[in-house]
């Protein structure tokens, strides 16, 4: 009997480290092989991380990419004629930001200042002086009714204007829009319906342009939005001086502002120099101008410490520069001792002739 309970404990202890030693053995074989899947599902999920993220800084990356050569395609980088013929190198006392200037006194012609004023360069909308010149001297009827139309929209520039194509106006308020806030619409109708069209009225003012002495002048059309209008400081000295001598140019170019009705509204107008509107200055003439290729431009004629003086100034880098210049040209023509004639950048004694 005793053999018999030692055989069966025999069996039970033996079949009890059986199952201990085939669990030992699976769990031997199979946690390597769990740990080894889950490095490799840890692998391949930091993987995709890694691919999408670099989808992610790819996509980021190539759209600022694609920005900047749209923002570089948008805005190219455009000189004006003066500063391509290294015009702004030259430095003068005054330190001006024009790279052309001209400063006369109207009485006696004299050159008080000058600076590259020989140089021929587009001229922008100071154009407009010469079209209000020859229409004004035409003696056409000032309240004949106008219609703008197609021909009269800007193909050169693309500039904008409120004046739609069927708006009607008279001469006078067309001119005085033309010369005061420089409608380009305004000048170019003005042109278009003079007696013989453009043809004609751009070829008046070229022969106006050689009457008064303005050699180095020409005009291909009577807005200024062409770069093939050009001119030098003297000459437009000389245009300023005979200008300056018609009452309906001096009006309208010195208005601050004006009115006008079209349609079921009414438009406000402002003087493209706000210098009009300064009471420290007296101002006979004035005219601005700007297109890209000839850079901010300023024509006018002051009364400065009693002395009448004719200034321009062309090709100035900033809208607000050519007025800056204008304030330092006042203030030294100012500073010049009564019966003297300090001058700056001229040869002395040298005068500026017109015939007209």
């Amino acid at each position: 009997m005793y053999c018999s309970h030692q055989t069966a404990f025999g069996k039970i202890l033996r079949r009890i480290l059986f199952f201990f030693g085939l669990t030992a053995f699976v769990l031997a074989v199979s946690l390597p092989q769990a740990e080894a899947a889950q490095r490799k599902r840890h692998v391949v999920k930091i993987s995709k991380s890694t691919i999408v993220a670099k989808r992610k800084v790819s996509k980021t990356f190539g759209v600022v990419k694609r920005r900047s050569v749209l923002r570089a395609e948008a805005v190219p980088l455009r000189l004006s004629f003066g500063q391509i013929a290294g015009l702004h190198g030259a430095h003068d006392s005054l330190d001006l930001k024009s790279s052309v200037a001209l400063v006369i006194d109207q009485d006696t012609s004299e050159v008080l200042f000058s600076k590259n004023d020989k140089a021929v360069l587009p001229i922008a909308s100071l154009t407009k002086l010469m079209t209000g010149l020859v229409l004004s001297e035409a003696r056409l009827p000032m309240n004949e009714v106008i219609t703008i139309s197609q021909a009269d929209v800007d193909t050169e520039k693309g500039s904008s204007s409120r004046l739609k194509v069927g708006t009607e106006l008279s001469r006078g308020e067309l001119l005085h829009l033309a010369l005061m806030s420089s409608e380009n619409r305004a000048a170019h109708a003005l042109g278009r319906s003079y007696p013989g069209g453009l043809p004609v009225f751009v070829g008046l003012m070229n022969a106006k342009a050689r009457l008064i002495g303005m050699n180095d002048t020409n005009y291909v059309e009577p807005t200024g939005l062409s770069s093939k209008n050009q001119s030098s400081a003297r000459d437009l000295a000389k245009l300023v001086n005979v200008a300056y001598g018609d009452p309906i140019l001096r009006e309208l170019t010195t208005s601050p502002a004006h009115q006008v009705a079209v349609g079921n509204q009414t438009l406000q107008y402002n003087n493209t120099n706000r210098l009009v509107k300064n009471p420290s200055w007296d101002i006979g003439l004035q005219k601005t101008g700007y297109i890209t290729e000839a850079g901010q431009c300023l024509v006018m004629q002051v009364k400065v410490a009693g002395r009448k003086v004719i200034m321009v100034f062309l090709d100035s880098a900033g809208k607000l520069s050519r007025l800056g210049d204008a304030e330092r040209v006042r203030r030294w023509v100012e500073s010049i001792p009564a019966g003297t004639s300090a001058l700056a950048g001229a040869v002395k004694g040298e005068k500026i002739s017109s015939s007209h």
